[in-house]
């Protein structure tokens, strides 16, 4: 059973994400976090020292689950091209049911303190290697470096995905950005 404290803490993560992606992490408050679900601002520091720690439980999170879930895909038994499609579904799966984190990780990395920013960076660089083993195995032959660089052009191009939320709906919006983020890694693959 979860807690009412885990309910309260997941709360907070959820409106600071929120908030942070609205309004910038300097734009906001403990008050304007407290008051988004329904306690004061000095409330927060049963569950959090600060904006701070708020932040960078926030990406430290995300990028923990991100490496994780690539990394059970990368350790399975099937094909790379399979290991692909599911690695783009990780990716996919993030952009459209978490915008305001995609912007949060995108914008504030900045305003994490170093260690934990080092922590983060750390987890990003592996979420990709993740992505680049997987890669090699499609592509022998294809430089490590050609295909990081692909990897971090298809974040991007999935990662833009809170730009045009609601264009499309979810159904449409997910098997067009599969097949975009397919095309942009065969197109920067094959021409090397």
């Amino acid at each position: 059973m979860v807690t009412p404290t885990r309910n309260r803490r997941a709360e907070i993560l959820q409106a600071a994400a929120s908030l942070f992606a609205a309004r910038g992490f300097h734009g906001v408050t403990l008050e304007d976090i407290g008051g988004a679900v329904g306690v004061s601002g000095p409330a927060i520091y049963r569950h959090f020292s600060g904006k701070e720690a708020l932040l960078s439980e926030l990406l430290l999170d995300v990028s923990s689950r991100l490496r994780d879930s690539a990394a059970a895909v990368v350790t399975g038994s099937a094909p790379a091209a399979e290991m692909l499609d599911s690695l783009l579904n990780v990716q996919i799966t993030f952009a459209t049911d978490q915008p305001a984190l995609i912007t949060v990780h995108d914008r504030e990395l900045g305003n994490v303190p170093e260690p934990q920013r080092r922590q983060i960076r750390r987890l990003q660089r592996l979420y990709v290697e993740e992505w680049v083993t997987v890669l090699a195995e499609l592509h022998p032959g294809t430089p490590a470096a050609r295909l990081r660089a692909a990897t971090h052009a298809v974040f991007g191009l999935l990662n833009s995905t809170p730009h045009s939320a609601g264009e499309l709906p979810e159904r449409a919006m997910r098997p067009l950005l599969h097949a975009m983020a397919r095309a942009a890694l065969a197109a920067s693959v094959n021409d090397h």
